[in-house]
């Protein structure tokens, strides 16, 4: 099992690794500014328990696919690339919020629960987050238990962080009153999200 000085440095892990920027958290504060907190919450915790779950899948051996089949890793990278050029398109598009009384928000939606956490798995971030997270804190000869123990400390941890980017989108919603001003932070959002696909683009 895991000593409490391995499990406070996978807390400080799993927050630095959660709040800091990536794919997720930029689409979650362009969430939060087009659609608010209660509309997004659904994509929150897609993102906090689909991670979960590649963490615990992550550490029970799935990466072993890729040494049998390498061109696995390599679909899921150039699906990922796809998705995220895809996503960037949809939030640079998106049209303007509308006060309606049906809550709808133009012709745009915010991002499901399930879309959320199957994400996850095209997630570049994601994946260097998992298997870092389980090849670092899980002791030598790791258990089942000490793999949900990472799962459920990151769980705990990401929903407050993911939480701050919400609530950020949220704060600028009431200065993007303007179409043209919410246009220019889609266009810059997604332009953040196309710079997340460095780190595969260019991962040597």
């Amino acid at each position: 099992m895991m000593d409490a000085e391995l499990v406070t440095a996978l807390i400080a892990f799993a927050f630095v690794a959660s709040i800091t920027p990536g794919p997720n958290n930029l689409m979650l504060m362009a969430s939060g500014t087009n659609f608010g907190i209660r509309r997004t919450v659904p994509h929150m915790l897609g993102v906090g328990i689909g991670f979960m779950l590649m963490v615990v899948l992550v550490g029970i051996g799935v990466t072993k696919i890729f040494d049998t089949f390498p061109r696995v890793q390599t679909i899921l990278k150039v699906a990922g690339v796809i998705y995220l050029l895809y996503l960037a398109w949809k939030i640079a598009t998106a049209s303007p919020p509308e006060d309606r009384t049906d809550g709808t928000t133009g012709n745009a939606k915010p991002m499901t629960f399930l879309q959320a956490a199957l994400f996850q798995w095209v997630n570049p971030k994601a994946w260097a987050m998992a298997l870092t997270a389980v090849s670092t804190y899980t002791p030598q000869g790791q258990t089942f238990g000490a793999v949900l123990i990472v799962a459920i400390v990151f769980g705990i941890v990401n929903l407050p962080a993911v939480t701050t980017w919400v609530v950020l989108g949220s704060r600028l919603r009431r200065f993007l009153h303007d179409p043209k001003k919410l246009r220019v932070f889609n266009i810059s959002a997604a332009l953040l999200l196309l710079l997340s696909l460095y780190p595969i683009l260019f991962d040597h």
